[in-house]
């Protein structure tokens, strides 16, 4: 099946139905809103300086170096009183502009000059221009906006924007519970194995570690059920316990076609097998079912397959089990630096990192099992069936750090 076919299939089988819960607003960053945001106020709800310096009207500042009495002193927090014809007002940053001034001097461009047993009086060197460094009420938020809308993903920018309109807390989606398990008597775990004791055809379990990690970051609680072994028996019997206590089970490897393969078996044993194979590189074996209502996925083993696999059909189905409304991701049109001239006839994605020149550079290796491809760069070219590259080419380019997090 196409990428994008099998995107869409697993989008529309994504319906939200975690529940909502309350939390923290300082908790809350990479959670997904299930409630708009409504602000109760106007930010900000008065004029103010957006400077250190003194509030002034234009009309008395004609005439360089114009100087005027200073009458009072307005910290942030205070309220000045109207401000007579001749006069400034000394002024900090936030404070709200007092009635009858149209302008903020910077302190930058002012000379104060002597206080006899007062304020004294202040040299103006530029003529202001109406309106200078003044932050109009409501320009940021007027009352009644919606300032955060529901399925929107929160960043750390979004939660100042919570807070800013007095929000403490914020309805999210429930966190998905996640089940993941790999598949593999080849595999052990670090620490557990020093690695002179390894054993002929062993490996360390790598996907465990970075699948834990994505997972985290899409704000899943995971539970993690270790290892199985490569037998049909143990495979349905951790698919059944797995499916009885989460919203998602995602395996890697035991998905493609070999006689120690045993997790489309298991699925269609236990539910309903709905997706398999796709037509990426790389990635082609994958698997999609429900297990008496828990959704699986089924990755591939080979690490680089396993990481893109999530990235692309995983991530954006997660996503969308929390109501996000946004799940894609935008790719940037870039120059090639390279050659890729014996395509393959998938769809490829092929491991790349910017350079100096503004251009990008290919991992010599593009092997579904060399995961340092995936460390050294910092992106993925979307390179369509069949389609050879040449340097020059402009090609589509998607961020890890669009896809990650």
């Amino acid at each position: 099946m196409p990428l994008d076919e099998a995107v869409a299939s697993l989008l529309a089988k994504a319906t939200p139905a975690l529940g909502t819960e309350s939390v923290l607003t300082f908790e809350a960053d990479g959670r997904v809103l299930a409630q708009d945001v409504v602000s109760g106020l106007t930010v900000p709800p008065r004029d103010n300086s957006s400077m250190d310096g003194y509030a002034v009207r234009t009309a008395d500042c004609q005439a360089v170096d114009a100087v005027l009495q200073v009458t009072q002193r307005i910290p942030a927090g205070t309220v000045g009183s109207a401000l007579a014809a001749g006069t400034a007002a000394r002024i900090f940053t936030g404070a709200q502009i007092p009635e009858g001034a149209d302008a903020v001097v910077m302190q930058e461009d002012t000379s104060a000059l002597s206080q006899e047993g007062g304020l004294g009086s202040v040299r103006i060197s530029v003529a202001p221009i109406l309106g200078n460094w003044i932050r109009r009420a409501g320009e940021d938020v007027a009352a009644g906006d919606v300032v955060l809308a529901r399925g929107e993903r929160l960043t750390p920018a979004a939660l100042g924007l919570a807070a800013s309109v007095g929000f403490d807390r914020l309805t999210v989606a429930k966190r998905p519970r996640v089940a993941l398990l790999s598949t593999g008597d080849e595999l052990v775990m670090p620490g557990e194995v020093a690695p002179e004791a390894m054993k002929p055809g062993s490996i360390y379990n790598s996907n465990r570690f970075f699948m834990r990690a994505l997972l985290h970051r899409l704000g899943c609680e995971v539970n993690d059920l270790g290892i199985v072994p490569d037998r049909r028996d143990a495979t349905i019997d951790a698919l059944r316990t797995a499916a009885a206590k989460n919203d998602l089970i995602i395996t890697t490897g035991g998905v493609s076609v070999g006689e120690e393969d045993h997790i489309k078996a298991a699925i269609q044993a236990l539910g309903e097998l709905q997706l398999w194979s796709l037509s990426m590189k790389p990635g082609k074996p994958f698997a999609y079912g429900n297990i008496q209502g828990t959704h699986i996925t089924g990755l591939p083993g080979n690490p680089v397959s396993s990481f893109m696999t999530f990235l692309l059909l995983v991530r954006p189905f997660i996503l969308a089990l929390q109501g996000a409304s946004r799940v894609a991701v935008d790719a940037v049109a870039m120059r090639a630096d390279f050659d890729w001239p014996r395509p393959d006839r998938r769809r490829e994605f092929l491991r790349a990192r910017r350079n100096v020149a503004g251009g990008l550079d290919l991992f010599a290796n593009q092997s579904s099992g060399v995961l340092t491809s995936a460390v050294w760069g910092d992106g993925v070219v979307d390179t369509p069936a069949a389609q050879p590259i040449k340097k020059g080419d402009t090609v589509q380019f998607i961020p890890f750090a669009s896809l990650i997090g």
